[in-house]
């Protein structure tokens, strides 16, 4: 009952590939040695990575957001390095890790300072006790200026909490709706 620790987390990837990949510490510098937006294990949770896969919303075609009845062409789909956020806009990506949450565990997502000071914040839903895959990852710019994002760099901590007691029903049990996501996933009914 309570929020785990970097070895906690640890054990878990060990034991039952809770996150793949894994990184055992803090990345801040490439194999090159320039510098990136840490990624890896910190003390109490686990900063994971943006994936090259990014879906940006556009107006071109006039579409309206709508959870319900969504739109493909309400996004440009692009791979690259980085992503340019237009200003006031927000992109969808996923993150590089897979995760496996364990079914008395549930997790908090937030975006790391780095991005937040500039005005980029990060949107991930909990991942539900025993939901598996990769994150959908919301990112809003909120600036007037374009922003841009860094593939295979640090976006978000995932913050791993331990339940009082096991659910009745997990997302597995109930069949959830992005369970086993494999790309950036829209929304479904």
């Amino acid at each position: 009952m309570g929020v785990h620790s970097d070895d906690w987390i640890r054990q878990m990837v060990k034991k039952h590939r809770m996150i793949e990949p894994f990184e055992e510490s803090q990345v801040r510098k490439k194999v090159d040695g320039s510098q990136v937006i840490s990624f890896g294990l910190s003390s109490y949770g686990y900063d994971l990575r943006v994936s090259r896969e990014f879906k940006i919303f556009t107006n071109v075609f006039n579409s309206v957001v709508d959870p319900k009845a969504f739109d493909p062409r309400s996004f440009v789909e692009m791979e690259s390095d980085c992503c340019i956020i237009p200003p006031n806009s927000f992109a969808l990506a996923r993150s590089v890790e897979y995760f496996r949450i364990p079914r008395d565990v549930i997790t908090i997502c937030l975006g790391k300072s780095t991005y937040a000071r500039c005005g980029i914040i990060v949107n991930v839903t909990p991942f539900e006790p025993e939901w598996e895959g990769y994150a959908t990852l919301e990112i809003s710019n909120t600036t007037p200026l374009p922003a841009k994002v860094y593939a295979e760099e640090g976006l978000a901590q995932v913050i791993f909490i331990q339940a009082s007691e096991p659910c009745s029903i997990s997302y597995a049990e109930r069949n959830g709706k992005y369970m086993y996501q494999k790309g950036v996933t829209v929304p479904r009914l």
